[in-house]
């Protein structure tokens, strides 16, 4: 009996650190996936913002811009690009719309956003778009990798249409988790006007024409969860300028948009609850499961070489009958 139980603990041992590494490396990448039909929204405020008047043409204090956020995942078109680019996909349709404090539109810049469901690399395919204008991205955004590394990414800026790094700059602690701070720093740089403008007639077309320009300079930051790669808070130093051409009068620059901007209160809570919840799933993946399986199937191993020593262990000589004397002979 004790041969046999050590036979079944060894097989239990086997399976278990089989099961460790398959996790890891074979589980862990076809189960950590964005969901192809995912959609988020995410609301960001900058008070005592500076907002240009499109009707005077001046700039002014106001209370507050509005920055919504929207991500929608296209489930048919992931499965076609999908097929061809031979893996996962995902098919973000994004859209940036921002409000003044009369809730009024003063921009709204829609993108597609197509990367691997797994590694957030991005896949170019036909449709790949930043407010109309094909783009072909490099690096990541929205998003970073799960089991996010301490180090530098390659991040698109949607506004100047180019990848530059964003910094690791290090660890902190948020809202009780522990996450990886990134900074990026945008120079004052040449962007095109939004298609949709504020006041009806004008046009980016109509402004190039008065020889107006629109720059663009911004410093982002981003808290990161490091084992979901999902941010938990964001904020922007953000300005824009409208400079020179007859739209101006005369003037060399206006302040179009300028401000601190930030993720609102109840979203920070949302999100911080979401991935406190995602953690657990990846961990279980990664660390949980993996480490738990080969703990076990060291103990199994253990367990099973002690019985199997204790049924080769040799035993004692058995103890002599005892007999009846024989009768003595006279």
């Amino acid at each position: 009996m004790r041969r046999k139980a050590s036979l079944v603990l060894l097989a239990c041992a086997v399976f278990c650190a089989a099961l460790s590494p398959l996790m890891r490396w074979y589980a862990f990448p076809r189960l950590a996936r964005i969901p192809a039909n995912q959609y988020q929204d995410m609301v960001l405020e900058a008070r005592g913002a500076t907002l240009l008047d499109y009707g005077t043409m001046r700039a002014k204090k106001v209370s507050k811009v509005t920055i919504v956020q929207t991500l929608k995942g296209d489930v048919d078109a992931a499965k076609r690009i999908g097929k061809t680019a031979g893996r996962p996909v995902v098919v973000w349709d994004g859209l940036s719309y921002v409000q003044g404090p009369d809730g009024k539109m003063v921009s709204k810049v829609p993108e597609r956003y197509i990367f691997d469901a797994h590694s957030q690399d991005p896949v170019h395919a036909t449709g790949e778009m930043v407010d109309g204008d094909p783009v072909t991205r490099q690096g990541i955004e929205f998003k970073w990798p799960f089991l996010t590394q301490k180090r530098d990414y390659e991040y698109f800026d949607a506004q100047t249409r180019t990848t530059s790094p964003i910094h690791y700059k290090g660890t902190r602690t948020f809202r009780g988790l522990k996450v990886y701070f990134f900074e990026q720093t945008i120079p004052w740089t040449k962007v095109p006007m939004p298609r949709s403008m504020p006041v009806r007639g004008i046009t980016p077309e109509s402004v190039a024409r008065t020889g107006t320009t629109r720059w663009y300079s911004t410093v982002r930051r981003f808290w990161v969860e490091p084992v979901t790669g999902a941010p938990v808070y964001g904020e922007e130093l953000h300005q824009e300028e409208l400079r020179g051409g007859t739209l101006l009068g005369g003037r060399p620059g206006v302040t179009a948009f300028a401000g601190d901007v930030k993720m609102r209160e109840d979203y920070i809570e949302h999100t911080v609850a979401l991935v406190e919840h995602n953690r657990t799933l990846v961990l279980m993946l990664t660390s949980y499961v993996p480490w738990g399986s080969l703990t076990a199937g060291l103990l199994l191993l253990a367990l099973s070489l002690c019985l199997e020593a204790l049924g080769r262990r040799p035993e004692g000589p058995a103890p002599a009958e005892a007999t009846d004397p024989e009768p003595v002979s006279a």
